[in-house]
Formats: C-alpha cells, sequence, structure tokens
C-alpha cells in the first residue's frame, strides 16, 4: 500500500499537498484493517514511509531543491532521512512518529505483520547529514544535469547516480533525484545496519529490500545475520530481477524472492496472447526448490495495473492468471492495494502520466480504493472483489492448496482437439488423501476440455487410482476446480 494515495479525497492531476493533501496514517482504520484480514491477508507492505524527497514544505524539516524532485510528492524512494517518516502522512506532522506507531499497533492488532521498504542502494541526491563522501562514489568532475529540468542544483565533484550512472551527465531516464551508496568502504555497511536496527526498535516485522542487486549480497548476509540475533522472525523480501541471482540472495538470507521474470512475466505474456499456457511449466522447473521462497505477484508500483488498457483490459480477465498465481505452488502471493477491486489505474495524476499505474510521484488517489471506502464500488469491481476474497481464502486456509503438493499435467496434455496448451494450463494440488485438478483457461472463448491425468499424479499425490481423463468445461478467462479424489 502507497499510504499516500489512500484515502477517498477529491484530487486534481500534478496537485500540489495544499490542493490534494495527502492519505495519512490514520485513515487506515481498523475498520479498513479488519477487512484487509477478512481478505486473508497476512502482512501489509507499508509504501513510502520513510522521509524523502519532495517539493512540499514542513516546518522543522529542511526543504528540498524542487528541480532534482519528480512529481510534487517526490519518489518514496529518494530517501532523504532514514530516521523519519514523511510528514504528509501525519495529520500532525510534528507528531508524525507516533502516528506512524499507532499504525503499527493497529494493523498488528488486527493480526497482520508489518513491512516497510529498506533503501539500501541510494539516497536523495543532496542527502549527506548522515554520510560523509567516503560513503558516495565521486567523480571526477562537476554534476551536469539534463537541460530540460532547468536545475539550479550544484554538485561538485558529483555523485553517481542511483541507477548506476558512473558519469557526471545523468539523462531525465535516469534516477536523477539520487545517488548511489558506496559499499567499498566499511562504514557504510554499518550505517546502514543501524538502520535496520533502528526501525525494528518501531516494531516492524520484516523489509521489502529495494534494488537488491545493485548491493553486494555479502552485505546483506552480514546484516540480515546481525539483525536476527535481535528478531529472529524477521521477514526479509528482494526485489530481485535476473533470475540467475535467486540463489546468490536466497542463501545470502533473504525469506522471498520476487517472481518477476519468472511467473510475472510469463503470465502477462500469456494474458497478451505472446506466450503460450505451457510456457509455465518451465518456469516453476527453472525456480526448482526455490519455489516456496518466490513472491507472486500480478501488480506492485512499479508494474501496471493488470486491469489497465496496457495488460488485461479488466480485472475479470485476469480471473486464470490470479488462479495460477494463487493456487499453484505454496509460495506467498502479494496484492497491490486496488488490485482487489480490478483498479485500472489509467489517470494522468501529474509526472507520471497516463501509463496505467498509480503515480509514486504525486499527490493522488486510487479511485477504486476511494469507492470502496465510501461503499460505492461498481457491479464489476464487487465481482471481482469477491473472487479475490475467495481464491485468498482458499489459498490460505484449505490444505489442499496451503500445504498440498502439486502435480503439472501439461506433459500429458499436447495439442489436440481436446486441448490447447497455448490457452489452456492445468496442474493438480493434493493433500492428505484429496486432490483438485484445476484447469486455467486464458482463451476469451468458453472451452470444453478433456484432461488426462497419468497414474503417476495420483502416485506422487498419495491415491489409490488408475489413469483418467476428465471433462471440463472452462468460461471465458477463467479457471475451474474439480475434485479428483475418487
Amino acid at each position: 500500500m502507497l499510504v499516500r494515495a489512500f484515502g477517498a479525497r477529491n484530487c486534481v492531476p500534478g496537485g500540489s499537498y495544499s490542493v490534494n493533501g495527502s492519505g495519512k496514517f490514520a485513515d487506515i482504520s481498523d475498520d479498513y484493517l479488519r477487512k484487509l484480514k477478512q481478505l486473508s491477508v497476512g502482512a501489509v507492505w507499508y509504501t513510502g514511509i520513510i522521509s524523502h524527497a519532495t517539493k512540499t514544505h514542513f516546518r522543522g524539516v529542511p526543504d528540498c531543491n524542487p528541480s532534482i524532485v519528480k512529481g510534487e510528492a517526490g519518489s518514496p524512494y529518494a530517501i532523504r532521512n532514514y530516521f523519519d517518516v514523511d510528514p504528509a502522512l501525519a495529520l500532525n506532522p510534528d507528531n508524525r512518529m507516533a502516528e506512524f506507531q499507532a499504525l503499527v499497533d493497529r494493523t498488528h492488532k488486527a493480526g497482520m505483520k508489518v513491512v516497510i521498504d529498506f533503501v539500501p542502494n541510494h539516497v536523495f541526491r543532496s542527502y549527506d547529514t548522515y554520510f560523509t563522501k567516503e560513503n558516495f562514489h565521486l567523480l571526477d568532475e562537476p554534476l551536469h544535469l539534463p537541460e530540460e529540468l532547468c536545475s539550479d542544483y550544484q554538485e561538485n565533484p558529483a555523485k553517481a547516480t542511483g541507477n548506476d550512472v558512473f558519469h557526471a551527465y545523468p539523462s531525465v531516464r535516469d534516477w536523477y533525484d539520487t545517488v548511489k551508496l558506496n559499499y567499498n568502504n566499511r562504514s557504510t555497511w554499518t550505517k546502514m545496519l543501524d538502520i535496520l536496527k533502528f526501525w525494528i526498535s518501531k516494531g516492524i516485522d520484516g523489509f521489502r529490500c529495494d534494488m537488491v542487486e545493485m548491493v553486494p549480497a555479502d552485505f546483506f548476509r552480514w546484516a540480515i545475520g546481525n539483525v536476527r540475533e535481535i528478531r529472529p522472525d524477521l521477514l526479509f523480501i528482494a526485489e530481485v530481477y535476473d533470475r540467475n541471482n535467486y540463489r546468490k540472495y536466497a542463501s545470502a538470507g533473504f525469506d522471498l524472492l520476487y517472481d518477476k521474470t519468472g511467473f510475472y512475466d510469463a503470465l502477462r505474456g500469456i494474458v497478451g496472447g505472446y506466450r503460450p499456457a505451457s510456457c509455465l511449466t518451465q518456469e516453476w522447473q527453472q525456480t526448482g526448490e526455490l519455489q516456496p521462497k518466490m513472491l507472486n505477484f500480478l501488480e506492485n508500483h512499479d508494474e501496471q495495473r493488470v486491469a489497465s488498457s496496457f495488460f488485461a483490459s479488466s480485472g475479470k480477465a485476469v480471473f486464470p492468471a490470479l488462479a495460477v498465481s494463487l493456487l499453484f505452488n505454496t509460495a506467498p502471493f502479494m496484492i497491490y492495494f486496488g488490485q482487489e477491486f480490478g483498479e485500472k489505474g489509467m489517470e494522468a495524476e501529474g509526472f507520471s502520466g497516463c501509463d496505467g499505474r498509480t503515480s509514486i510521484y504525486d499527490y493522488c488517489i486510487v479511485p477504486s480504493v476511494k469507492r470502496f471506502l465510501q461503499d460505492r464500488l461498481s457491479v464489476d469491481e464487487t465481482v471481482v472483489y469477491k473472487e479475490y476474497c475467495r481464491l485468498m481464502r482458499i489459498a490460505t486456509a484449505d490444505a489442499i492448496f496451503s500445504k498440498g503438493k502439486t502435480f503439472d499435467l501439461m506433459y500429458v496434455n499436447p495439442s489436440s482437439e481436446h486441448f490447447d496448451p497455448e490457452r489452456q494450463f492445468a496442474w493438480m494440488r493434493g493433500h492428505a488423501g484429496a486432490a483438485m485438478l484445476i484447469v486455467a483457461n486464458f482463451s476469451a472463448s468458453p472451452v470444453d476440455v478433456k484432461v488426462n491425468i497419468p497414474k503417476e499424479a495420483f502416485d506422487y499425490l498419495g491415491i489409490e487410482r488408475q489413469a483418467t481423463c476428465v471433462d471440463v468445461h472452462v468460461n471465458a478467462r477463467d479457471y475451474m476446480r474439480i475434485d479428483v479424489s475418487e
């Protein structure tokens, strides 16, 4: 949840804080948290908590040079004070840390864990109160910002830009609002460990670690080992994209790894019609024993909304992909707030334009969340929400799916007049003598398929049955579950 975009305010594109306001810690009420828990949510990742660059002035907080701030609100990942929270999120900015602590307590009371961002790779361009020059990569000439920014910001010598730009001429497409931290200097390690310890003292249960592939795995191995001496149960999530790095960061101590280049990219391609459904087999096989550590998702703040015109075009059209993400394995699943209503994200909120995302740079809202808070969901949004509630409950409460084994059936269901592996994906889940067949249909038309189940599948799931063929009717862009225990 991007807290800044929570709530039911009225917003105008590109509006300032004084015009649009911001979501507040206090807006996330006990009632809303109870509803999240009813959605079978086990943890809430609150995004944009730590004090970051902004064009907004707050009393007692140093102003940022507006020419190097993206949007009115600024990027939540251009950190300007690792030991403070964003004052825009508090009803009383002078009391902001206490208001955040109250949100942590409310979330725990509702039965959910609290996760926040840990941004170890980069900080806001002018953040120098906690760091010395040794903590940055210094270049041999002054900074030359893009002319389009019309910036008066001066930096000499220039520091390397956050997205590994090791020269003094970052472009408007680069992370020009940030600078990269230098892990060749050991003091950077100890300073970042102190930041983790600070937030642990606030009752945080876990960290989603930003852009970990830009930071040495050895640092995480050392830091995670140190903080787990304080809190052994801390959750560490790695934003990692290259599958060749999965094992490296898993061995560094991370509990969960983004499955971006695995199931996410595959499912996006299948929904878009440019990859076959059968490609999912290769994806899970390549992940191998790390499957339980993969964090499945269909949305996050970086990706386009699944119901946007850039992806599936509706919340209901994503049901087969949702079924695969939730029911194929025991890996956890992440929802971006509003996704459960079929949020389209097709507004031009300001800096980011109309790109199918909820802007992380502007003072904006999520329209479907606003309607939910006002009890005004549309019929389609209600249908999508009920399906998310149902599938999440099945995935977390039904032992077949929360604990059971998986058997991929695609190898015995090649292309035929009865089955199309381009548009259908079939698998089984089983536990304690019970088994389910699941067929996801990514086609725009309903299908009647015959699914072959070999004896090996029943043997693997511990069920005494011979090979069989099951007739299944699946609606367009939908899925079907069938009990095949007997």
